[in-house]
């Protein structure tokens, strides 16, 4: 339980910071407010929200958002979502093994990867539609218009749950007048990048657009067993649209579009080098041993990432007199191939682990938005239906030298093993060879609908009450079957105990029993496949949620509202190896001891070292509480929101370092601050300063990977993120030109929730960087830029995690080195 004082305080702490940067602005504003008559200020932009349902401005909309317009994506060199969060300091997007794996977290909430069972507790919507794997949200930024980040739960305005938060990008529409762009750059690694689009009319009531993109680079790491680069960028991207405007009140969107990545990625370093080394070395294999920034890794093949997605989806939007009407339906694809050497290092010790997967959705999504402006109640109604299916078919085998590497570990454990079998059909000599492994199917069907609105009443010219409901049901029909080979992993070593002589009421015992201590070498255990006879693999989830708002005009200027809402997530499956039965169904233990009866036992399920798990994690409901305050000035604008968020029955899924393990935390919460500040200090001259402060725990989380973690602060979540930036525009030699940089940093965070791990790694993940870039603009419009990121070679390791089969060890995923280059773009 969180301790009260201790929350008490920071919560004091964040109202303190949010009401002193809002005085602090305030204060600051009088000059700007009361400049002298005639005299001339410059105005900050208006900027456009749509992810409420309604066009409205960022100030004017009482949510916690942040919005990135195309001309900030393009001085600062933002390519993909992976680069929005040195902008937005509240989104962590962290890249993991393969570039598939990609998690987004916002506020320090978030999961979605290394499952294909899990959708994020963040969604990323394009143009409306809803991306429900990472895999499928990672490519190229399209022909943007901007980038909004909402916090915190958006059930009732987006039909598919997003318990965390939502990043909704939305791209341009085809235009009646002719136009387009071609950019080209090129940096160091020998990269690569070329974007083209270009739009305008077919007929009077129908304008097309068409855009692409190629971005290739060279590797920043090398694989010097291999002789390959790593973390090479391989990608190209197409889309089409068309837009049919018969009349003012009918409008018609099409949009297709198909991208492709095929590169070898992600660069895994050894980082702490344990007991384990020794024996990799002996076998003729290598590693650079705690030398994550060398970017030289050795492994036995290269990694492959093959992925495609593509889709289709079409917009209906029509205006009668009362309302708007908006139907969005679409169809998407998503298939990728994955395989890596996963011991990260070169001897032969896992062999191949390749991984296919194939992700089907449709959505349709159906609104309807009162448009009588100077009524006293505006509306949104609207429904949801998702269909989508999941299957993945996967391999892990040994490789030629993990024999080796077991009696090396064990003194020839396995060969006493079998010497004492004697050579027995069942077993044959074979145990850990080349080959062997788990071969895996799993799968999942998924549909889902809702029923989701807002009402707004306007008390007041000034004040306004919101109330917005959603109404969710989800099921789930999954599937998993895995075959093992592995011999020794079917092993009863209890029962081996028990046949040389050991007691069966001690032969659990590694004391008495000589060989339990070589279960750790049993990674590769039978399985028992589902659904069965006791367990149906079926799922059905249904959550009604709802937020409640209260926002009030202070002044032209100034606007403050208070909310509480609450988000819902449905259950995730374990479509993965270490999907077991619970602990209510089946009581591990060997025959021999007699453990006590359960169903899957009784049912004769069981099946040798079978222990118990889960099967899946329950759903996530979430509880927000937020205070904001909106300022809008001729020179400075900003935002502050104080939140309290909860989220029951957070799904985590851990690395152990043999598998993952998905688990519901009983609770996990954060308190805090979120500021926003942009003040045009000149002219010329405009600088934004955005930050989040808070204080996340683990307000209970028995059973998770680690053990008993309550009342721990969750690794990966930052007390302190900020981002500063600041543009200067001036002219040179009759050219508009700019120059810009933004800084980013976040305070020391563990690595891990385990605390022997993060022992042994003995140090935190702190980031400071730094990007800039300079540009000019010719008067014929083309403009050139030079730019670079990580301008300083700050070095951090982005992730850490157990090696693969080497207890002792950890491996790690060194940042992204410092880039450069130049990039031409001329519109016309």
């Amino acid at each position: 339980m969180r301790n009260k004082h201790k929350s008490d305080y920071f919560l004091k702490a964040a109202l303190s910071c949010g009401v002193g940067l809002g005085a602090l602005m305030v204060g600051s504003l009088a000059t700007a407010q009361d400049a002298p008559e005639g005299e001339e200020t410059k105005r900050l932009g208006v900027i456009t929200v749509t992810s409420t349902k309604r066009e409205q401005t960022l100030q004017d909309v009482p949510v916690a958002v942040s919005v990135v317009d195309d001309e900030v994506i393009a001085r600062a060199e933002i390519q993909d979502l992976n680069d929005l969060q040195s902008l937005v300091p509240s989104l962590s997007v962290g890249q993991l093994q393969s570039s598939a794996n990609v998690n987004f977290r916002i506020r320090g909430f978030g999961n979605g990867a290394n499952n294909a069972g899990i959708e994020p507790s963040v969604g990323v919507f394009i143009d409306g539609v809803y991306r429900s794997r990472s895999a499928a949200a990672i490519s190229d930024l399209p022909n943007l218009q901007r980038v909004e980040v909402l916090r915190g739960p958006q059930s009732t305005l987006f039909g598919k749950n997003a318990s965390a938060g939502v990043i909704s990008v939305i791209t341009r529409k085809p235009q009646f007048e002719h136009g387009g762009a071609v950019e080209a750059s090129y940096g160091n690694y020998d990269a690569m990048r070329l974007k083209a689009d270009i739009t305008g009319p077919l007929t009077d009531t129908i304008a097309y657009s068409a855009s692409g993109y190629f971005n290739k680079r060279d590797g920043y790491a090398q694989d010097l067993a291999t002789g390959t680069d790593v973390n090479q960028r391989d990608r190209f991207g197409l889309r089409a649209q068309l837009l049919f405007t018969p009349n003012e009140d009918l409008e018609v969107r099409l949009i297709g579009d198909y991208d492709k990545i095929d590169e070898i990625c992600c660069v895994a370093a050894n980082i702490i080098n344990g007991p384990t080394g020794g024996a990799i070395l002996a076998l003729g294999g290598n590693l650079d041993f705690e030398n994550p920034f060398s970017y030289e890794v050795f492994n036995n093949f290269d990694s492959e990432n093959d992925i495609e997605n593509y889709g289709f989806s079409g917009q209906i939007d029509y205006a009668t007199k009362f309302a708007d009407l908006t139907s969005i339906t679409s169809y998407r694809t998503s298939s990728l191939l994955t395989d890596q050497d996963s011991d990260f290092s070169s001897a032969d010790l896992i062999g191949t682990n390749p991984s296919r997967g194939d992700i089907d959705t449709f959505t349709q999504e159906i609104r309807l938005t009162s448009n009588n402006t100077d009524g006293m109640i505006d509306w949104m109604v609207g429904g949801y239906y998702f269909d989508e299916s999941v299957e993945t078919v996967s391999s892990l085998t040994y490789g030629a030298d993990f024999r080796g590497f077991a009696d090396l570990l064990t003194g020839g454990g396995l060969g006493t093993v079998e010497g004492i079998l004697g050579g027995a059909p069942a077993v044959g000599n074979l145990f850990a060879q080349e080959g062997q492994g788990r071969f895996l199917n799993f799968g999942q069907d998924n549909t889902a609908w809702s029923l989701f609105g807002t009402l707004d009443a306007h008390l007041t010219d000034r004040v306004t009450a919101t109330v917005g409901l959603n109404y969710t049901e989800d099921e789930k029909d999954a599937f998993g079957n895995l075959v093992s080979t592995d011999t020794f992993s079917a092993l009863d070593l209890v029962a081996l105990g028990v046949a040389i002589g050991v007691p069966a009421a001690v032969a659990d015992d590694p004391a008495f029993n000589p060989f339990l201590p070589l279960a750790a070498l049993q990674f590769l255990p039978p399985f028992l496949d589902f659904p069965n006879v006791i367990e149906d693999g079926k799922s059905n989830d249904d959550k009604l949620t709802y937020a409640l708002r209260l926002s009030y005009e202070v002044s032209d200027y100034i606007n403050i509202y208070g909310s509480y809402s609450t988000g819902f997530k449905a259950t995730s499956w374990n479509l993965s190896s270490d999907s077991r039965p619970t602990s209510d169904i089946f009581i591990s233990g060997s025959p021999v001891t007699n453990p006590p009866a359960s169903p899957i036992r009784d049912a004769g399920l069981d099946v040798p070292n079978l222990t118990s798990g889960t099967r899946l994690a329950g759903p996530e409901e979430a509880k927000v509480w937020e205070f904001g305050l909106k300022a809008s000035f001729d020179r400075v604008a900003f935002n502050v929101a104080v939140f309290d968020q909860t989220i029951e029955g957070f799904q985590s899924n851990t690395f152990t370092g043999a598998a993952f393990t998905l688990a519901n935390a009983g609770e996990q919460s954060t308190q805090g601050v979120e500021w926003d500040i942009t003040a045009s200090l000149t002219d010329n001259f405009t600088v934004v300063f955005a930050g989040t402060a808070q204080d996340p725990i683990f307000d209970s989380f028995v059973n998770s990977a680690s053990g008993d973690i309550s009342g721990q602060r969750p690794s990966g979540i930052p007390k302190l993120v900020t981002s500063l930036s600041g543009n200067y525009d001036f002219v040179i030699g009759g050219m508009d030109a700019y120059i810009r940089g933004d800084w980013q940093h976040e305070s020391g965070v563990d690595y891990f929730d385990d605390p022997a791990n993060q022992a042994i790694i003995g140090f935190q993940k702190k980031i400071d960087l730094a990007n800039a870039s300079l540009g000019v603009t010719t008067p014929n419009g083309l403009r050139v830029s030079l730019w670079g990121r990580n301008l300083f070679k700050e070095e951090f390791v982005t992730t850490a995690f157990p090696s693969v089969a080497q207890s002792g060890s950890v491996s790690g995923y060194p940042n992204q080195p410092r880039t450069y280059g130049v990039t031409v773009r001329k519109e016309f």
